[in-house]
């Protein structure tokens, strides 16, 4: 399985905590900032994560900045992106399950251990494939704005 993560500036510790935890397990593709620059633009590396997505190389996609919230919703502006803002083991849960995400985004401030279990969660659950949520994810991906 291959999983790419990726940060804004307020990640990077993050981003290597769960590298470290992820890379016996998983193929990681480590995007994003290598060093702290403050004047960094999240939607610059949500876009590069969502494009993985979008092209089919990658299974997952992990982003991080300092509340989640702002990466998520650039990664959302990439089709076929389903990304999800967690914070909780019940949210990774419900994201996979209900909603086949395959990005979340979560705080670089949130716990080590909390921090392992979300994403354990989020990686190992699978989609349900219950009828209403298969029509409601297709609904999404194939939405296209009215003009």
């Amino acid at each position: 399985m291959k999983i790419a993560i990726s940060c804004d500036h307020n990640g990077i510790e993050k981003k290597q905590e769960i590298i470290n935890n992820l890379k016996n397990r998983y193929e990681i593709i480590e995007l994003g900032p290598k060093k702290y620059d403050i004047n960094d633009d999240y939607p610059d590396f949500a876009f590069e994560l969502g494009r993985l997505i979008r092209d089919k190389k990658i299974d997952f996609g992990l982003v991080l900045c300092g509340s989640g919230i702002g990466i998520s919703i650039a990664c959302n502006k990439v089709k076929n992106v389903r990304c999800a803002k967690v914070n909780t083991v019940k949210e990774a849960y419900l994201t996979r399950n209900d909603n086949d995400a395959n990005v979340i985004a979560i705080s670089s401030s949130m716990s080590k251990d909390k921090t392992k279990k979300v994403i354990d969660t989020f990686i190992t659950t699978p989609f349900s494939n219950i009828e209403r949520y298969i029509r409601r994810r297709d609904k999404i991906n194939n939405y296209k704005e009215e003009k």
